[in-house]
């Protein structure tokens, strides 16, 4: 049976009510039952929206009991994802998206929670994870048309449709066999919708098994203005060229209204040339470079920059490379940018590199920021 707590809540008045993301990363020596206590801490009251976890597969059962410890019965969606520290660490970091104050309705799958609804001044939100297909076909391509009708369900119950999706991320189980396969079904079913901005949803499509042995696991955001003056909006990369040229049905990033902010998504991005074809293959130095050249761009044009990230996930083919993004952030400035850095496998085999990255920008001044936390 599906359910959802509550139905949607009336529109109500401005608030300071702040979606919030927190990235976590473990200290050296760290136990997991201490990361999910550093967790509890620094949630202070906020509700939990969602947690993408990376990590081993071998270490889920055992971070799922520190998690329990810590914060109680799980009310939240959770995407638990394979991706090994490029450390040594079980668990490379945990990304957990939050609300301070207001109210968040549950979306239900046979009592399994998997997406949470939440209002601000400007819009409704839905943020869901850990959508599997509920029957594994044999096939691939059946289990990704599976996948997106069980997460067209689950939007439904909360009153979204596939049409009020703004970002979306794809996990697939030995990505490069048939990522063109999962291109092709993605392409065929997103013919069929009409996009409430017009435009296609940002995107992430890496490389990571799942502990429900699924082909895919796949994790989104929706969102319906409550003005039609203010949806979300496609931003181009001023240095690519659209996904959709070289079969990739995904835009480069989405800009979505908050009350007062505007958060910004940008997908999966790599070392692509403005034609498509990939650029530096087996230069981990010069795929590192390009990225953040071409990520930097997408938030200069919106008018922002590197520092104004607010969460962000590097994927390495070979984790022994880490070091050369670390490397650029302190070179840059960029230390402290919370970023989890995790072993995936990128959508190309010449690709050694990928990032994806979100940030929060506004007029507030950047003293009362609430929009993230990196410890």
């Amino acid at each position: 049976m599906i359910t959802i707590a509550t139905p949607p809540a009336p529109a109500r008045p401005a608030s300071r009510d702040r979606e919030l993301c927190l990235t976590l990363r473990p200290r050296s020596g760290e136990s997991l039952d201490d990361l999910f206590e550093r967790l509890a801490d620094d949630l202070q009251g906020a509700t939990l929206l969602k947690l993408m976890i990376f990590g081993t597969l071998g270490a889920g059962p055992a971070a799922d009991d520190a998690m329990h410890r810590a914060l109680g019965e799980v009310d939240w969606p959770v995407s638990w994802l394979e991706g090994g520290s490029c450390h040594g660490h079980p668990v490379a970091g945990l990304h957990a998206f939050a609300l301070t104050g207001g109210e968040v309705d549950r979306i239900q799958i046979d009592g399994h929670v998997v997406g949470s609804v939440f209002q601000d001044a400007g819009a409704r939100h839905c943020l869901l994870g850990g959508v599997v297909p509920r029957r594994r076909f044999p096939a691939r391509g059946d289990q990704t048309r599976q996948t997106l009708a069980q997460l067209e369900g689950n939007l439904a119950q909360a009153g979204f449709a596939l049409g009020d999706l703004v970002r979306t991320w794809f996990y697939l189980d030995d990505i490069l066999a048939w990522y063109d396969e999962f291109n092709r079904v993605r392409t065929e079913i997103y013919s069929g919708i009409r996009f409430r901005t017009g435009s296609l949803p940002a995107s992430t499509g890496i490389g990571a098994r799942n502990p429900r042995e699924t082909a895919l696991l796949l994790g989104a955001r929706a969102m319906q203005p409550l003005d039609a003056a203010a949806p979300a909006r496609e931003i181009g990369s001023p240095l690519q060229c659209p996904a959709p040229a070289y079969g990739s049905s995904f835009s480069r990033a989405m800009e979505i209204p908050a009350d007062d902010r505007r958060l910004l998504t940008i997908s999966g991005t790599a070392s692509i040339a403005p034609a498509g074809a990939t650029l530096w293959p087996g230069n981990i130095h010069k795929q590192v470079n390009l990225t953040m050249e071409i990520v930097a761009a997408i938030l200069q044009s919106r008018g922002a920059s590197l520092a104004e990230i607010t969460r962000a996930v590097a994927y390495f083919k070979d984790p022994t490379d880490v070091h050369v993004f670390t490397n650029w952030c302190a070179d840059n400035g960029l230390a402290e940018m919370p970023v989890i850095c995790t072993h995936g496998t990128v959508c190309r085999h010449d690709l050694l590199f990928e990032l994806e990255a979100d940030a929060i920008l506004d007029a507030v001044p950047a003293s009362e920021r609430n929009g993230t936390v990196t410890r």
